[in-house]
């Protein structure tokens, strides 16, 4: 795989990612209003902004740590609270 095609599969992923906390965002939101609800996935939206600033400059490998760490942490947040 040639590092423009790394980077572009990144910032794929990092966007179907943002999508898809903010499609859940919508959802959670509906069904109860709460304010760490809007911080988690909040959270999580900006970490995958970051990742994907990340790899516009090259930096794949730490866009995907950031991306999987970050909705790992998320997650696990989430499910903790």
């Amino acid at each position: 795989m040639t590092p423009r095609q790394a980077r572009r599969i990144r910032i794929v992923l990092s966007t179907v990612v943002m999508l898809a906390v903010a499609v859940a965002l919508a959802v959670r939101l509906g069904a109860a209003p709460s304010v760490l609800t809007v911080g988690f996935y909040g959270l999580a939206l900006i970490l995958s902004g970051t990742a994907i600033a990340l790899s516009r400059r090259g930096r794949t490998r730490v866009a995907t740590a950031v991306l999987v760490l970050g909705f790992v942490l998320v997650v696990f947040g989430e499910w903790l609270v």
